[in-house]
């Protein structure tokens, strides 16, 4: 399934990396865990901001893959809160791939939602505090 190519948003991604070869699966793309991985630091990135502290993710509410990875791609991760609970915060990541650097491309290859919790330092929940 080919994506239309699309520009990158205008504000900075989380996480940028570089996929490598050991990241493969056995048909030569990238890993889907490899890109699970990489959407739960980049969506745990606003939730500890915004938590002023720890959160674990609590539970995966979607998940999409709508393109394969590859080596050399430069994939950039987006991520959105797009609710904060009493102690939980749900954040919205979309995945880009930029490739085919003679000919460059831009096209949207993931896009996921995740929701985390706030800990203390025992690991036990609390409460988000409210924002500045």
């Amino acid at each position: 399934m080919q994506s239309e190519p699309v520009q990158l948003p205008e504000r900075q991604p989380a996480l940028r990396v570089v996929p490598m070869p050991a990241d493969l699966n056995q048909n030569g793309d990238v890993f889907g865990g490899w890109v699970m991985a990489q959407v739960d630091v980049a969506g745990a990135i606003p939730a500890m901001r915004r938590a002023r502290g720890r959160v674990a993710t609590v539970s995966v509410n979607s998940f999409q893959f709508r393109q394969a990875i590859s080596v050399g791609d430069i994939v950039s991760f987006y991520a959105e809160i797009v609710h904060v609970g009493r102690t939980s915060i749900t954040v919205c990541v979309e995945v880009f791939a930029e490739r085919n650097h003679a000919d460059p491309i831009t096209v949207r290859v993931t896009q996921a939602e995740l929701t985390y919790v706030a800990i203390d330092e025992s690991g036990g929940k609390r409460e988000v505090p409210a924002e500045k």
